[in-house]
């Protein structure tokens, strides 16, 4: 008779679902090839490239999707008969495996408005509200975007020019990743086959070949990529039994770009254009969701001052794997300002709660937040080991206590009449 261990049973469904969700990927999946942004110049961005189903099908999935769901299913199965259905964890696996075949399921409808069905099963939609409020994301959008247009970055402090070439940014960026990830051999290295600047893998930060970066740009990409992405992923690889931590389907994805966006806050590495691009994002997967297609978002960047490319940049992150004609786009951009806020709502009531132990755990691997009171009784129990690779910000939590314990009482104050009065003032005096 083989007897096992309840944690050997977790690492082995864990090492299971890692395994099989290796061929899954997303983003590899829905991207376009060069011709598309061709047709788009070559016509002065006023004929819709044909972008759809019949266009994916040109770029078969790498896998078998029918064989990959029923694994997953094999998965689910198995951790009922393991763990049994009303274990914590065995839940927590659960949900993993069921959004994993989701996955597979969007994927097979690339080009559909059925592709947008499951990505707002996955990512969530602009029109959703935030957990116990009565304002939705697309709400904060709006608000932020108020804000943001009426602020300069040289109005702000000295201007930053974006003069630093890719291969210069790399020689940085590894010197400093030398330093924070002392266990583990982290790179950054330049690439020609990203769409982004920017773009993180396990133990890799891969820079877009021939862009330029500024002094700033560096020192965000250092958290964003560096501490968060890849930390949380090293630290994921680092557990001994929680193997799942190291790999995370779309229900982490809020939280891991929250975090990373709430890092470059804590660090004040960030600056209001690059919170724009994030929150513009917001927008135009609302307007996209409210009939918008591709050549009506390229236009609504371009009156927003972005460049041309960054205008194409912006449209097709939206619309890939979706449809180009509007009412169903690709909506995982939200998780930056979706992530930012529930984090930062979790960390605060952790600390009103007097458990400030909890806002460490964020970092033990690829997690949603509300996995957190799970994973740190988890820890005490032997099961999951803590943050390897923790931002001094949250291995020394007594700045972030004060700041949370100041940002619970701001919320009690009124701030229309606080504008109001200091609205005065302004018009007085400027």
């Amino acid at each position: 008779m083989v007897w096992n261990t309840y944690k050997e049973k977790i690492k082995r469904l864990s090492e299971r679902i890692v395994d099989a969700q290796k061929p899954i990927r997303i983003l590899d999946a829905i991207k376009w090839d060069a011709e598309v942004e061709q047709a788009l110049r070559k016509s002065r961005y006023r004929e819709m490239p044909k972008v759809d189903a019949e266009y994916y099908a040109r770029f078969p999935l790498e896998f078998d999707a029918q064989k990959k769901i029923e694994e997953f299913g094999e998965i689910l199965r198995d951790i009922d008969v393991t763990l049994g259905e009303g274990d914590a964890l065995g839940k927590l696996l659960k949900a993993m495996c069921e959004q994993y075949s989701d996955v597979v399921q969007m994927l097979l409808h690339r080009g559909t408005p059925k592709f947008h069905d499951y990505s707002r099963k996955l990512y969530g939609s602009p029109k959703d509200l935030f957990f116990g409020d009565k304002n939705t994301i697309s709400d904060l959008g709006h608000l932020l975007y108020s804000t943001l247009s009426k602020l300069q970055d040289t109005a702000l402090g000295q201007d930053v020019p974006e003069n630093i070439e890719a291969s210069r940014v790399v020689k940085l960026l590894n010197e400093r990743f030398r330093a924070y990830f002392k266990d583990d051999v982290i790179k950054a290295k330049l690439s020609d086959g990203i769409v982004a600047d920017a773009a993180a893998g396990s133990d890799v930060v891969k820079i877009r070949e021939g862009s330029l970066f500024s002094e700033r740009d560096v020192d965000i990409l250092e958290v964003h990529e560096g501490w968060v992405h890849v930390g949380t992923t090293q630290n994921g690889n680092h557990q001994h039994v929680a193997k799942w931590l190291s790999k995370g389907p779309p229900r982490c994805s809020s939280t891991q770009e929250g975090l990373a966006v709430i890092l470059e806050i804590f660090t004040f590495r960030t600056y209001p254009r690059r919170a724009r691009h994030i929150n513009d994002r917001i927008l135009g997967i609302d307007k996209a969701e409210d009939g918008a297609n591709l050549l009506e978002l390229i236009e609504f960047y371009r009156t927003e001052g972005y460049s041309e490319e960054d205008c194409v940049t912006n449209a097709r992150r939206v619309f890939r794997g979706g449809t180009v004609t509007g009412g169903a786009p690709f909506t995982k951009d939200i998780s930056y300002c979706r992530g930012f806020i529930e984090n930062y709502n979790f960390m605060r009531a952790a600390i009103r709660a007097g458990k400030p132990q909890l806002v460490p755990f964020l970092f033990a691997g690829k997690l949603h937040v509300d996995d957190v009171p799970l994973i740190y009784q988890k820890y005490k129990e032997g099961i999951v080991d803590a943050p390897r690779y923790l931002p001094s910000q949250f291995s020394d939590m007594n700045g972030i206590a004060v700041w949370m314990s100041f940002s619970s009482f701001l919320n009690l104050v009124d701030l229309k009449s606080v504008q109001e009065h200091y609205d005065k003032l302004f018009q007085t005096h400027l």
